[in-house]
């Protein structure tokens, strides 16, 4: 079986429009004429990594080994400067392996995916969109709705499982999560469903109780199936920069985040912290949000995510 691949190049590139505005258009800016690529011309293009959300450690790795390369070379065209860059940003985002997921899905039934973040970063509407394809491959998905915590929290999920077509599991407001996320393993497992999708409330990462309770879920769902969860994803804002590294560490303190989610990308100039999250965590983004319809959460790829960026 191959998974529904969700990867739209037009939506992409008009996704990355502000991101490409800010980090490419002004790198063929500072190169533009320049007979010779000097060690100046390589400090401006690392203040513009820095002030593409890249991050200045990550910023400098890439000019240092860009600097060695081009040592080496004969060509310090500006064709091979950007050709050098983008190989060096395609090698951040190819460092984290991913697991096979084709191959994850038929060997665990259910498939469970705990999805976590903080208010407003996207994660009813990531779960809708995640529904969504892999209903389009062809899998039976249940949807827990175990964000008991939020009045609207349930509503905005029903309308997003019902858009998906998918079964959803709820409680009423105050219920236990963790029990609203037995109960959503309990009926995957007698219905036979392919994959679990279990919402979690948007804890904020500054608050220890949420942050036990989030660690109260993961270990319920293990407890009834041993190998579970198989993902935690964590759902960052790309439009908030440099405060998802923070997110992503403190979360990572509770619980082992296998990949992001990095929502609401078409909105921002900031999407150059992908390299930077990356780079410094060492946790693969697994989908990017261009966009607010249902098919608009793209499977991640580096190379093309790097192409469409730098071209």
């Amino acid at each position: 079986m191959g998974l529904f691949k969700n990867i739209n190049l037009g939506r992409l590139k008009e996704g990355l429009s502000k991101t490409k505005a800010k980090l490419f258009n002004s790198i063929t800016e500072v190169i533009s004429g320049k007979a010779i690529i000097d060690d100046k011309t390589l400090e401006e293009l690392e203040e513009i990594l820095i002030t593409s959300d890249i991050g200045y450690e990550t910023s400098t790795q890439i000019i240092d080994n860009v600097r060695i390369k081009l040592r080496n070379t004969s060509d310090r065209s500006n064709k091979n400067l950007i050709s050098t860059v983008k190989s060096e940003l395609q090698s951040i985002l190819s460092s984290t392996p991913k697991a096979n997921l084709d191959e994850e899905v038929i060997k665990y039934k259910p498939y469970v995916i705990l999805i976590i973040g903080v208010n407003g970063a996207g994660k009813t509407t990531t779960i809708g969109k995640l529904s969504h394809n892999f209903k389009q491959s062809g899998l039976r998905v249940i949807v827990g709705a175990a964000d008991t915590f939020r009045a609207a929290a349930n509503e905005q999920l029903e309308v997003w499982a019902q858009r998906a077509d998918v079964k959803i599991v709820s409680a009423q407001q105050g219920s236990d999560p963790a029990s609203v996320a037995y109960a959503t393993i309990n009926q995957a497992m007698e219905g036979s469903y392919d994959v679990a999708l279990i919402d979690t409330a948007g804890r904020l990462h500054n608050k220890s109780n949420l942050m036990d309770e989030l660690g109260k879920i993961n270990r319920v769902i293990n407890k009834k199936l041993h190998y579970a969860p198989n993902e935690i994803l964590l759902v960052l804002d790309g439009t908030t920069g440099q405060n998802a590294i923070k997110q992503a560490e403190e979360f990572g303190k509770v619980v082992k985040l296998t990949g992001l989610v990095l929502t609401k990308i078409d909105g921002t100039s900031k999407g150059g912290i992908i390299f930077h999250i990356t780079s410094k965590l060492k946790i693969p983004v697994q989908y990017i949000g261009v966009g607010e319809k249902i098919d608009d959460l793209q499977n991640f790829d580096p190379e093309i995510f790097v192409n469409t960026l730098m071209n």
